[in-house]
């Protein structure tokens, strides 16, 4: 059973997206794509503003306060407001966006179907498969975080049928080198990072682990850099140009 979504409190704890959560422009070159020729578009769970297009009228919805005092001053209207009660009349606006966000709803379904209700065009969501999620070589220092991950994100299907479309479009996204948006995979083939704290911070995963577990793990890392444990078995990815990993773009009413 997958815990309920909406489960980090972005209002008390200390997390910094504005920083290390940007928008990466070959991400967002696709998910400006699925958008279509919408010119009215909706971000629901807006966060600090990724991923919003800048040639579009956009409206952003952020029931943190938090998150939405570290969106840019040039960052487009936000609203203190959830998915699942969007204050637009139905079929309002030309498209409906869902950054990364999807998991942290208190009613997945509710706020599934109220992005449906809102849009005249598509909805587009982009999350993370939690079974392609296991794959990646933290789990080998982490096996926790990837657990908890695990639990955390609804699967392709379930957001299908959140949006009433058992045949919504389901596009994997390769996860580019250097990515600027710093969620787990991005850091694919940038070991190191995953020891600074400031990278950590950006990432509410680290949040579902007791500290001793975190502490254990960055030794374990630290220890395999040191020795070249970690590039021995997984060297490659420091010069792989994209990594095929979980990032998942889902589309829908085009």
């Amino acid at each position: 059973m997958r815990r309920a979504p909406g489960d980090v409190d972005y209002d008390r704890l200390e997390l910094t997206y504005a920083a290390r959560r940007r928008t990466d422009p070959r991400i967002a070159a696709r998910v400006h794509a699925a958008l279509g020729d919408a010119a009215t578009v909706v971000n629901v769970g807006a966060g600090a503003g990724s991923y919003e297009p800048t040639d579009r009228t956009v409206v952003a919805v952020e029931p943190a306060a938090s998150m939405r005092a570290q969106r840019p001053v040039d960052a487009a209207p936000v609203l203190a407001a959830s998915a699942e009660h969007l204050p637009f009349g139905d079929r309002s606006l030309d498209a409906a966006m869902a950054m990364v966000t999807v998991h942290q709803w208190s009613d997945l379904d509710g706020g599934l179907r109220e992005t449906r209700r809102v849009a005249r065009g598509p909805v587009v969501v982009l999350t993370f498969d939690p079974d392609a999620l296991q794959r990646f070589w933290i789990g080998a220092y982490w096996p926790e975080l990837l657990a908890s991950e695990a639990r955390r994100f609804p699967s392709a299907q379930r957001i299908r049928a959140g949006l009433g479309d058992d045949a919504a479009d389901v596009q994997p996204v390769p996860v580019p080198h250097a990515c600027v948006d710093g969620f787990l995979e991005a850091y694919y083939g940038r070991p190191e990072l995953f020891l600074n704290p400031a990278v950590r911070s950006a990432q509410s995963s680290w949040t579902f682990l007791h500290p001793d577990v975190v502490r254990r793990g960055l030794v374990h890392l630290a220890g395999d850099l040191e020795s070249g444990r970690w590039d021995e078995r997984h060297g490659h990815l420091r010069t792989q140009p994209e990594y095929d990993g979980s990032l998942r773009l889902i589309t829908t009413g085009r």
